[in-house]
């Protein structure tokens, strides 16, 4: 064999060796830059979603804060000698009440804080029952609560109750005169109508205010505040 095949044949299985070595390294290199790239685009995502969670956290800490710092002012409790807050409200039956249609007269505005229940039916079937005697006395009657027409109807035709029941959804009547406010329930604290009864006398200003009512033994202790009058 002469020294020019030889030099072949040995450069040849260097060569192959050379080029076998060199791919892998190049295949190595691009999966290495592909997995930093991945590992790179990640990165980025995960701080996308942090950033955008602790946007999100941040926004409710500060509307929780804003609200715990700045509590909506109470209206000043309606006291005896002021005059009666005006009012326009619907009925049952579909009509339209308001203190106008009962200038020169007393009235009683009793505030229930939810149609139908054990203590608001008793109380109402308390004042019908009295019906007669507070118009001898002079006195008007209405029962005021935040329930919606439709449920005010029912319960007075369920139970037979002898005076317009007023409907304050917008709880407008309720705040101005005092009905409407923080309870407490089961440890919870809500805002609902508190139980309040308000004597109006005939010269339109508040003669006499029943707060935290207690329902037994409430409407004969009214008659007689109004029989006083």
């Amino acid at each position: 064999m002469s020294k020019k095949s030889r030099k072949k044949l040995s450069k040849t299985p260097s060569g192959s060796a050379t080029a076998e070595k060199k791919t892998p390294t190049k295949r190595a290199t691009t999966q290495t830059k592909s997995e930093k790239t991945q590992r790179t685009q990640a990165t980025k995502s995960t701080r996308t979603v942090a950033k955008a969670g602790s946007h999100k956290a941040a926004s409710k800490q500060l509307n929780s804060s804003k609200s715990a710092s700045a509590p909506a002012k109470a209206k000043p409790a309606l006291a005896e000698g002021q005059k009666a807050p005006a009012f326009r409200l619907p009925r049952d039956g579909g009509d339209v009440v308001s203190l106008a249609d009962y200038a020169g007269r007393k009235l009683v505005l009793f505030f229930y804080p939810r149609a139908d229940t054990p203590g608001c039916t008793r109380e109402a079937i308390d004042f019908t029952r009295l019906a007669d005697a507070f118009s001898a006395a002079g006195t008007a009657l209405l029962g005021i609560s935040a329930d919606p027409l439709r449920a005010q109807e029912k319960f007075r035709d369920k139970h037979s109750l002898g005076m317009p029941l007023v409907s304050d959804e917008k709880h407008e009547m309720l705040g101005a005169y005092g009905a409407w406010g923080e309870k407490s329930m089961y440890g919870k604290s809500f805002l609902g109508v508190l139980r309040t009864t308000i004597l109006l006398g005939a010269d339109g200003k508040v003669a006499r205010v029943w707060r935290n009512v207690r329902v037994d033994g409430h409407a004969d202790e009214v008659l007689e505040a109004a029989r006083s009058l």
